[in-house]
């Protein structure tokens, strides 16, 4: 078993905590279902904000996941690199698991698919 470390991102039109709280969850679930996990795999989540994002944590969206109350998590603010991609929420999953590297499916959605545009939709 391995340490392995599942990408995240995803991005919101507005600095709203509902908002933010549903795209946080949303990109969540996406990640659950394309790579099999359960909160027991997690070693910890990194959960990161542009610098425009302030109405909330997002990482209050995967505690209110039933099951996930006892994951770590901690929230961070990006590197503000410019041009750096606005209102953008990303994840860093640390799991164990047994699947290789390259079976890692990561997930960008919305404005984020730009990011990485080279795994967007690579199963």
């Amino acid at each position: 078993m391995w340490v392995r470390g599942i990408r995240g991102a995803t991005t919101v039109n507005n600095n709203d905590e509902e908002e933010i709280l549903q795209a946080t969850a949303e990109l969540m679930n996406e990640l659950i279902a394309e790579n099999d996990v359960h909160p027991e795999d997690i070693g910890s989540i990194l959960v990161t904000t542009t610098h425009d994002l302030t109405a909330t944590f997002p990482a209050k969206a995967i505690r209110q996941m039933p099951g996930w109350e006892l994951v770590p998590l901690m929230c961070c603010l990006e590197i503000p690199v410019q041009p750096s991609l606005p209102m953008c929420i990303r994840l860093m999953v640390h799991v164990n698991t047994t699947k290789r590297q390259d079976e890692i499916r990561h997930v960008f959605l919305n404005g984020a698919k730009a990011l990485r545009p080279d795994i967007v939709g690579k199963k």
